[in-house]
């Protein structure tokens, strides 16, 4: 409970206890999980004030907060914090910072991230794939999105549900509703099992196209499958 997180602060501080880096860490991923920012912040602030030097922990927290509510730019901030702690962030670092960029739609500062991991050392995982893949999608890249794509197939990454859906609404938003089909089949040969609005999305470009035998066929099997259609 974080009320009495805050409790448990006042009363240390009160008796003469500082708190140390472990409970302002606590009590700054509380503020963020709440999106309470502005406190997250002036506790982060409160803690650097007091001579406290905080963790990766601490700093990836708060990138984390600061992505998930919109500002990207105050994380981006927090991560050169961060470097010049001289704290090497890790790839749960770099991917919660790519994700917030790819959500945003600067795919460029994104891939400055990836180059800078690479020279790091770091090798992005599934998730920092599959971000990449949504984000570029969505921004209508579909060429650097199916790079990633072979990136992943050579370093024996699975792609997942969350990537083929991704690559399936690009190709149908530029119209290529074969290509389309075609992902369809790839991943439903893997085992994995589409969501009703990956069918949906491909049957409707296809009818567009007047090619109705093509849409009814797919629906037909997505009835087989146990799916309802609304």
């Amino acid at each position: 409970d974080l009320d009495e997180g805050f409790r448990l602060k006042n009363a240390m501080q009160a008796s003469g206890v500082q708190p140390d880096v472990y409970t302002y860490s606590v009590l700054i991923n509380g503020l963020c999980k709440e999106s309470k920012m502005d406190d997250a912040n002036e506790l982060f602030d409160e803690m650097l004030d007091n001579g406290l030097v905080p963790n990766g922990v601490t700093f990836t927290t708060l990138i984390d907060g600061h992505c998930k509510n919109g500002r990207v730019d105050l994380a981006m901030e927090v991560y050169k914090q961060m470097l010049s702690q001289s704290l090497l962030p890790d790839l749960i670092t770099y991917n919660t910072l790519i994700y917030g960029l790819c959500k945003k739609g600067d795919l460029k500062q994104a891939q400055d991230l990836i180059d800078e991991m690479s020279m790091k050392g770091l090798k992005p995982d599934k998730i920092t794939y599959t971000t990449l893949i949504d984000g570029n999608c969505k921004e209508g890249d579909l060429e650097t999105a199916f790079e990633y794509r072979k990136r992943m197939i050579k370093e024996n990454i699975r792609l997942d549900d969350v990537a083929y859906t991704a690559l399936i609404s690009g190709l149908c938003q530029e119209g290529r509703s074969v290509d389309a089909e075609k992902m369809l089949r790839e991943m439903l040969s893997v085992g994995l099992k589409p969501e009703i609005g990956t069918y949906t999305m491909i049957i409707n470009e296809f009818c567009k196209k007047g090619d109705v035998w093509t849409g009814s066929k797919l629906l037909k099997e997505m009835q087989r499958d146990g799916y309802m259609p609304s």
